[in-house]
Formats: C-alpha cells, sequence, structure tokens
C-alpha cells in the first residue's frame, strides 16, 4: 500500500493549479561581528550584508531562487566561528556560501572551506588568503577564499607611497619616520612586515613596532612612545573603536604625527566620535561615499538601505556600501552558478572569475571594479586614499553633521599598484 503525499500548502497548492514548483532555497552563512571587539565597524557592514540579500530576494532571489541567509553574531571569537561554521557544513541544508568577518577567524576557516569547497567571503582582507593556489610560497593555498578590496599589505604600500611624497613635498630634510601601531593579533598584525618593508624601500627609517589593545583605553603611554621616538607616519592596525582612544590621547600629549588607518581603522562614525584628534586622518576607501556627488549607485544603495530603515533616513558609513557590494559580488557569482552547470561551491567560485574590472549590476561608481582570477585573489590594485577632515564640535547626528560639513570624507590620491607576483600572499 502506498503511503499519502504530504505537501505543504504552498507546494499542494501550486501542482493543484498546474504550477511549477519554485525551486529550493539557497542556504546562505552570514557570521557578523555585532558584539565583539570589531562590532564598532562589524554592524554597519553585517547590515550592509544583510540588507543587499534581503533586497535579492524581494526581488525575487538569484534566477528565481531565493537565498536562505542565516546571519550569527560570533563576538569576533573563533571558537564560534568555526563551531558554527561546523553547524552550516554537517547538515542536509550545506550552505551553497558563507560571508565571513574577521581574519583570525577567516585564517583558522581557510583549509576547511578549501577542503569543503565553499566559498568564503569575507570581511578580512589579509592578503594571507590572498593566494589560491599556495604558489607564491608566502601563504598557504587559499581557493575558496574571497575579499572585496585590496588586500591590508597593499593599501598600506598605496599610503606609503603617498607618505613619502607627502614628505617630499613639505620640503623636509632626512627621512621620515615610519611605526606600525596595533593590536598583537592577526588582523593587526597582517600587513605589518609588508609594510615595514615598503617602508624602508622608499626610505623611511622604521621605527619598533607600538603595541595597543583592541579595545578603547587610555593610550597615554603609546602616544608618548611615538612622540619621543619622533615618528612622523604611524600606521593604526585596529579597527575605528579603539583607534579614537588611542588618535584623543595622541592629542592630548600633543604628538604631531600623520596617521594612516586601514580600511576599517576609520569612518565617518569614528571621526565623530574622535572629533578634531581624527582630523586629517588618511585611509583607503574602497567604495563611494554616500555624499560622493551622483554616482548611478547611490540610487540603489538607497534602495537597499530601505530593507532595514524604510524611512530612508539613516546615514550610511562607507562600511555599509562595502558590505553591499561584498554581498551583491557573492549574489552575481551564484546566479552565474545556476546558469552554468548549477550551484555548487566549485561553480559558485568559476563565477567569480568570469568577469574582469566588474562591477555588480546596479552598482555603477560605488563598488570599485575588481577582478580575481584561479591563480589570484588579489581582486583590486587600486587603493583610494581619503582624508577625514573635522572641524567643530561633533556632537550632533551623524547625517547633519555630515550636510553640515563639519564631518567630511575627502580624497588624496589613488594608487594604482603593480600586481606584482611577489606581493601575492604577503
Amino acid at each position: 500500500m502506498l503511503r499519502p503525499i504530504t505537501l505543504v500548502p504552498a507546494l499542494a497548492l501550486g501542482l493543484a493549479l498546474g504550477l511549477p514548483a519554485r525551486a529550493a532555497d539557497v542556504p546562505i552563512g552570514h557570521l557578523a561581528d555585532q558584539s565583539g571587539a570589531t562590532s564598532d565597524v562589524g554592524v554597519p557592514y553585517a547590515q550592509g550584508v544583510a540588507d543587499a540579500l534581503a533586497w535579492i530576494n524581494r526581488k525575487g532571489g538569484v534566477g528565481g531562487q531565493k537565498l536562505a541567509v542565516e546571519t550569527v553574531d560570533y563576538g569576533y571569537q573563533v571558537p564560534r566561528a568555526v563551531a558554527q561554521y561546523k553547524k552550516w557544513t554537517s547538515g542536509r541544508d550545506r550552505v551553497a556560501a558563507i560571508q565571513g568577518w574577521g581574519t583570525a577567524d577567516t585564517e583558522a576557516l581557510s583549509a576547511f572551506v578549501a577542503k569543503d569547497e565553499i566559498p568564503y567571503i569575507s570581511g578580512s582582507y589579509a592578503a594571507q588568503v590572498s593566494d589560491p593556489t599556495g604558489s607564491s610560497g608566502k601563504a598557504k593555498a587559499a581557493p575558496y577564499n574571497f575579499f572585496y578590496g585590496p588586500t591590508y599589505s597593499d593599501a598600506l604600500r598605496a599610503m606609503l607611497i603617498w607618505a613619502a611624497e607627502d614628505w617630499k613635498s613639505k620640503g623636509k630634510a632626512g627621512k621620515p619616520k615610519y611605526v606600525h601601531m596595533g593590536g598583537n593579533h592577526p588582523y593587526p598584525n597582517s600587513p605589518k612586515e609588508a609594510g615595514e618593508a615598503m617602508a624602508k624601500e622608499l626610505g623611511f627609517e622604521v621605527l619598533p613596532a607600538i603595541v595597543f589593545a583592541l579595545a578603547p583605553g587610555d593610550y597615554t603611554a603609546q602616544c608618548l612612545t611615538a612622540k619621543n621616538a619622533g615618528a612622523n607616519y604611524a600606521y593604526l592596525g585596529n579597527t575605528g573603536g579603539s583607534n579614537i582612544s588611542l588618535l584623543k590621547s595622541c592629542k592630548a600629549v600633543g604628538a604631531d604625527i600623520q596617521f594612516m588607518g586601514n580600511v576599517w581603522g576609520m569612518d565617518e562614525n569614528a571621526a565623530k566620535a574622535a572629533g578634531e584628534a581624527a582630523n586629517g586622518v588618511v585611509f583607503p576607501v574602497r567604495t563611494a561615499t554616500v555624499t560622493g556627488g551622483s554616482a548611478p549607485g547611490l540610487k540603489t544603495i538607497a534602495e537597499i538601505s530601505k530593507e532595514s530603515d524604510p524611512a530612508g533616513t539613516a546615514y550610511r558609513p562607507v562600511h555599509y556600501l562595502a558590505g553591499v557590494c561584498a554581498a551583491l559580488y557573492m549574489s552575481e557569482a551564484i546566479g552565474w552558478a545556476k546558469d552554468n552547470g548549477g550551484i555548487s561551491g566549485p561553480n559558485v567560485r568559476k563565477g567569480f572569475y568570469q568577469k574582469k574590472n566588474w562591477v555588480p549590476a546596479g552598482l555603477e561608481g560605488v563598488c570599485v571594479p575588481s577582478t580575481w582570477s584561479e591563480t589570484d585573489h588579489r581582486g583590486m590594485m587600486v587603493v583610494n586614499i581619503y582624508r577625514a577632515k573635522v572641524s567643530g564640535a561633533t556632537d550632533g547626528a551623524l547625517a547633519d553633521l555630515i550636510r553640515a560639513g563639519t564631518v567630511k570624507l575627502e580624497p588624496v590620491k589613488t594608487v594604482e599598484l603593480p600586481r606584482k607576483p611577489d606581493w601575492l600572499g604577503w
């Protein structure tokens, strides 16, 4: 005797009407830091990812298939990230791709995603996960790791090129002094050796690195060390939260240093929180700014933003835009896979290699053209350097401060780096 077939109501109705059944949803994992040490920038980035994926679903999904997204706050803790990854890959609904976050967890999961063939698009831009074959000899093979933006190392190289020109333009004598500042952690340390090597090549005197924690605190001692050593240029390897504290401490002790933040080390929120202590900090920006003119893609950003802000009044910082870009690159790679053999990890990976100078549809002028290949996952060799400008009190709402020009992000220089083989993975 045959058992009766039980249909879920929507499917039963579709069959009764002779309609084709909707394709199964595509499981997507999303690891976010919404409460941990890097949540100051993790929250806007994760919101950009979440809003973009919700917007895709509202428009019908990828080729008619919705994305079943599970967002998990792992608090910037590697064991929690690994445990969640195992959950996503052990059941029947194994994820097709993952939107990830931090450097330590990205590096910890790199071998897992390679073995399981799951594309992993991280918020970490560590050069150590940019070599898909391991041929550089500087990093382990990371064939399923992707990220949107220049590597931390390449961004620092570009800022040092700018710094060398800045020193000369000011007519200063002698060698400029450079110091790396940040936590003793895989993320701030990722570009340390590459940056110090580049600084020496450009004629800087390289000072001993100065450690300060990823958490906010009193960093008077670190600032006095940098000041007394005569540092002229300092790289800030931490996120905005702790950098704010350091900038305020350094302003208080009168340290005359040109600070260069990493991509997560400064944004509009950090400039507001640090006030005039942030004035003049340069850092790499890998998207347009929301106030960056009439880029066509900003209209799409405004649409996507309404997924979590229906009134359309929230100011979206550059990290939100980067999250949107990362999510839409992934969705287009999934779309290519669907049309070319089906959605599987290896096919989604191939989807990342199909276009050169690729910008997701609708985000022209927002996302920087990117190119990934089977031998090189450095998607972006163009580094856009911006300067934070802060004038006056910053105790108002960020959107009001931006409109008034009290807080601004001003373009300084665009550096197009050569795709050197010996920089791959380093």
